[in-house]
């Protein structure tokens, strides 16, 4: 293979595609939103197959949306519209119409495949067979899928050790299928469980573990409809997970104030137009934020610093009023050191640090002085930093004061991204499973599981780039473009003696092959899944931990995909052979025996099989929720931080990587970022005005990114700059494009997350070519 043409870098090798520029959305939703869901229907699927589909989404009866995890609500629910304009999009690609099989793969090399871009990658439609890329081939061809399980076995068994094999989890697959994933990889002997919260929101799941015992967020939605005040941090819900906003918007109802804390304003945390409200379509909709305060990339800990500073002094001033006494001395630990750490700072420094003006920070101290029921929440903006932990942890902070959690209308809310990310890991898929867990394996299906901790994403990348690990198995997603240093991580995939990638679509990491490579096409969450006792359900994990049911009923793409339980099963006894756990095929073939064994090894599933029929699902138990704190001594931990210290020359940036509105993880749906006024291209930086002019430099000029970590240069060739609100010093871009700028090395502290959100860059001109002003 062609290095140069496989690293992931494209942005080389394709042309600009027409930018232009508009005025940024003064708020999210509305008729706009409308329109172009009805647009991303028609193009996939056609209008009338598209309804049909969308009345079954998000229904307790219906399927589960393979978009974020965002919650549904408990009760009642729209008959017409229970979803979110990226919702749509995201089931327009799975039930999209388009099909790509065996003479599509015979037209085209990989080589040729991989010079697309990652949106026309992703719209060539669904996969119909299995396919194999030979050893020395260049063109993947169809296989059997008993060959394919086949070849999987001879490979993994002959292996020197188990821990030679790596086995990724993204986070779509249900309930049923990771669970099963787990034990067949166990059984076989590792726990090189990698999958993708190790590069979103392991920080939060470490972070929350240290301080509250539990790595799940507290807060129910009804709590967001009742909280006074609402932090929404380094987040951007009118893109990534609409559905919040209404959420929002019950709270702004009710009397309920929003702070936002972001480096850039976003549209939807600005206002909010809610399609299905005629007032809201016709008028301007809800004023969601009440006070923005503009964060500098990663100044989110000298900001919490600056609000519980002035929370501490107002106390001072009116004691007993302002915190929750009674709550720290019940509940907590570590305040003294807490108190004399912050006390030895001053606003006006923390102010400069933060690059939020002393007033503002005040105007959102005095919501938090007068207020208790307090919601915080936050994505990846806190926790792809290197001190991601800390962030969260600082976040914590603020509401143990307060003693804003486990009552109504308080508490923290890590919001998560792919829709069973949550459940996953509660189904076992990690690197490092807990005593307890692998006891009731051991006990229930009589072997050993290894106690060795395994590999996390970043370890099990340097672990394929040395060659120690020579099999890769992704049970979904788009491995190579959801994760940094691209072009390392596309030359360790290509070192593997295979790789296999369980998939409903074409992505680049197929692209990326080892010296052999399969693409097992799978059933989607919008599909009719029939096994021998008929047919099946499966069941998925929300941000707010309730587990509930999912049942497609298209007719799957092609007759030849199988089940991600049935692609699992079919490896597993081609690896295991005899020394088998379970009988495969009976449990796949009705999946309420995989809901027996789930609810035998995991605590809260009891009764599963009956509460998972309930409608709307049921709560998993939730420590921080009741105030009962699963830590060492069963107290909530105050937290002594360190302010991120990111020094930059003169020529340098800090650099954060964003979504478009027209894309969800690494899935393009289009080329534009409506909601940010930028159209028809995404090899763009966003950068101040200031910075522009103090650096020579012009809207639309055409430059290359460049980072320099550790006496390694990576360099993202041809991008545009655009002017735009940022802070002094930063500037924001796309993934994955600028995933190659990311040190794999450059990771959180603990929980070994890449800092995607904070990569100091240079910008360098090219030719300086202006393509428009």
């Amino acid at each position: 293979m062609d290095d140069s043409i496989n690293s992931g870098d494209s942005s080389s090798a394709s042309p600009f595609t027409g930018l232009r520029l508009a005025a940024p959305s003064e708020y999210a939703g509305g008729l706009p939103s409308v329109k172009h869901s009805f647009r991303h229907i028609q193009r996939e699927m056609g209008l009338l197959r598209g309804f049909s589909v969308l009345l079954k989404m998000n229904q307790m009866t219906g399927f589960d949306c393979p978009g974020c995890a965002w919650p549904d609500p408990d009760d009642k629910r729209s008959v017409l519209a229970e979803y979110c304009e990226n919702g749509v999009k995201a089931v327009s690609e799975e039930a999209t119409l388009k099909r790509i099989g065996p003479e599509f793969f015979a037209k085209y090399s990989v080589k040729e495949l991989a010079q697309g871009t990652d949106f026309w990658i992703g719209k060539q439609g669904r996969i119909t067979h299995p396919m194999v890329l030979r050893e020395g081939a260049t063109c993947y061809e169809e296989i059997s899928w008993e060959e394919a399980f086949g070849l999987i076995g001879t490979q993994l068994r002959s292996l020197h050790s188990p821990d030679e094999a790596i086995f990724y989890t993204s986070g779509r697959t249900s309930n049923e299928a990771a669970f099963l994933y787990q034990l067949f990889v166990r059984a076989f002997g590792t726990n090189n469980l990698p999958d993708c919260s190790n590069m979103c929101h392991e920080s939060s799941g470490v972070g929350l573990s240290q301080t509250v015992g539990i790595g799940k967020g507290s807060v129910t939605m009804e709590d967001i409809h009742q909280a006074e005040v609402v932090l929404v941090v380094g987040q951007n819900p009118g893109t990534n997970h609409p559905r919040m906003l209404t959420s929002l918007q019950k709270c702004k109802q009710n009397g309920g104030k929003i702070i936002t804390i972001n480096p850039l304003p976003e549209a939807g945390l600005i206002r909010f137009k809610h399609p299905q409200h005629l007032p809201d379509i016709l008028g301007s909709g809800t004023q969601i934020t009440d006070i923005f305060l503009q964060v500098k990339i990663n100044g989110d800990v000298a900001l919490a610093k600056a609000l519980i500073l002035l929370l501490l002094e107002a106390e001072d001033q009116q004691p007993g009023k302002v915190l929750d006494k009674s709550f720290i001395e019940t509940y907590t630990a570590g305040f003294a050191a807490f108190e004399a750490e912050i006390r030895k700072y001053k606003l006006p420094e923390l102010s400069e640090v933060c690059g939020v003006m002393e007033a503002d920070i005040r105007s959102a101290a005095d919501l938090l002085i007068r207020h208790d029921k307090i919601v915080i929440c936050w994505a990846m903006g806190l926790t792809q930093h290197k001190n991601g932990v800390d962030n969260i942890r600082e976040m914590v902070n603020i509401l143990l004061l307060k003693g804003a959690i486990g009552r109504p209308g308080a508490g923290t809310c890590p919001v998560r991204g792919h829709s069973n990310v949550q459940g996953d890991r509660t189904m076992g898929i990690w690197e490092k499973p807990g005593k307890d867990f692998l006891d009731r394996l051991e006990k229930r299906f009589d072997f050993q599981p290894p106690r060795n901790h395994g590999l996390n994403t970043v370890e099990a990348i340097e672990a394929m780039h040395c060659g120690k690990a020579k099999v890769f198995i992704a049970m979904g997603g788009n491995f190579l473009s959801a994760t940094p240093d691209t072009a390392y991580t596309a030359a360790a995939l290509q070192r593997c003696e295979l790789t296999v990638h369980i998939s409903t679509k074409l992505n680049r990491s197929h692209l990326t092959p080892g010296k052999t490579a399969l693409i097992l096409p799978c059933l989607g969450r919008t599909e009719t899944d029939i096994q021998a006792s008929g047919q099946q359900f499966v069941s998925v994990e929300n941000s707010m931990g309730i587990v509930h049911q999912s049942m497609g009923d298209l007719l799957p793409a092609s007759s030849s995909l199988l089940s991600e339980p049935a692609i699992i099963a079919g490896m597993a006894k081609a690896v295991l052979g005899e020394n088998n756990p379970i009988n495969w095929e009976t449990h796949v073939g009705d999946y309420d025996r995989i809901r027996d064994m789930i609810e035998a090894c995991i605590p809260g599933f009891e009764d599963y099989n009956q509460k998972v029929r309930r409608p709307g699902g049921f709560y998993l138990p939730n420590g921080a929720r009741e105030r009962k704190f699963n830590t060492p001594d069963g107290k909530a931990h105050f937290s002594v931080t360190a302010i991120p210290e990111i020094k930059l020359k003169s020529d340098e940036y800090l650099m954060m990587t964003i979504r478009s509105h027209d894309q969800y993880n690494t899935t393009i749906y289009g080329l534009d970022d409506r909601y940010r006024g930028i159209y028809n291209e995404r090899r763009v930086v966003l950068m101040n005005a200031e910075d522009m002019a103090e650096g020579e430099m012009h809207s639309g000029e055409i430059v290359d990114l460049v980072s320099e970590y550790e006496g390694e240069k990576r360099v993202a060739r041809s991008f545009i700059i655009v002017p735009y609100d940022i802070s002094r010093r930063c500037v924001a871009t796309y993934f994955p494009e600028a995933n190659i700028l990311v040190p794999l090395n450059l990771k959180a502290d603990h929980s070994f997350t890449p800092a995607s959100k904070s990569v100091v860059i240079k910008i360098g001109k090219s030719k300086n070519s202006i393509i428009g002003k």
